[in-house]
């Protein structure tokens, strides 16, 4: 009975997983290039539905949901192309779909001001490094730059780069800048998830070895389930044959 029970839970388990990975590798998903959810104006910005070909880009603005008026078809998916960026497009936007389905989403800053903090868009992959750039609208060189997480300071930089390297959950915050006598960006918020979440994580080479590595783990689990099974039933056969057996005497006396 132990043997029996520990076959269901394992079976029950190798299915939730299973199940889980695939709503991941499934699921509905956006992206944004370049990606970085601070533009200056008179920028452009492209958004893709990836694989989801009747899809469409919507945004939000205020209270209003409007849907991207530049959407294009394509065999690989919807993208919408936003080109010049003006004020009034800053929101969240994601990809939806006729059934109902909804992607993630992606929140943007355009802004008329000098300064924008280059930060990533879709959350980064746990242990990844990040670099944080801080650019001025008028001036194209590397410029000094102090860096902020929640308005507590957090770094400088004589390039306006900061890098957090390997990073994990606890570097999740609203992210911006300064440039001495230039002025400061916007705060944006840098997400942080587990490996291969993401359509466009899916496409770095680390995910590449954690789904062959997700393959091999499920052929094991398969494999030791079957060998639970195996052993139940020869445990079984076993114990039949070994149980006592009535010898009885035909011949009474008399």
């Amino acid at each position: 009975m132990e043997v029996r029970a520990l076959c269901i839970r394992l079976l029950i388990i190798v299915l939730i997983l299973q199940c889980a990975h695939d709503q991941k590798v499934d699921a509905v998903s956006l992206r944004i290039v370049p990606n970085k959810s601070q533009f200056f104006e008179q920028e452009s910005a492209s958004f893709y539905c990836g694989e989801i070909s009747h899809g469409h880009v919507l945004y939000k603005m205020g209270e209003e949901v409007k849907q991207c008026n530049k959407t294009s078809k394509k065999t690989t998916g919807s993208e919408c192309t936003i080109n010049p960026l003006h004020a009034r497009d800053s929101g969240e936007y994601w990809c939806g779909t006729a059934g109902g389905k909804r992607s993630n989403n992606i929140g943007i800053t355009v802004t008329a001001g000098s300064v924008i903090l280059e930060i990533a868009a879709v959350p980064v992959m746990e242990g990844e490094d990040v670099t944080l750039r801080c650019r001025n609208k008028m001036i194209s060189s590397n410029i000094a730059a102090d860096f902020y997480k929640y308005g507590h300071h957090i770094g400088s930089s004589s390039t306006g780069n900061m890098t957090i390297h390997r990073v994990y959950k606890a570097n999740e915050g609203l992210y911006k800048c300064k440039i001495s006598g230039g002025g400061e960006s916007p705060e944006s918020w840098l997400s942080v998830s587990l490996p291969c979440v993401t359509e466009t994580q899916r496409d770095h080479p680390a995910c590449h070895i954690y789904l062959i590595s997700w393959t091999v783990f499920t052929v094991v689990m398969v494999a030791l389930l079957l060998l639970l099974v195996g052993l139940l039933h020869f445990g079984k056969a076993t114990t039949a044959n070994n149980s006592p057996r009535c010898k009885c005497n035909s011949n009474y006396d008399k």
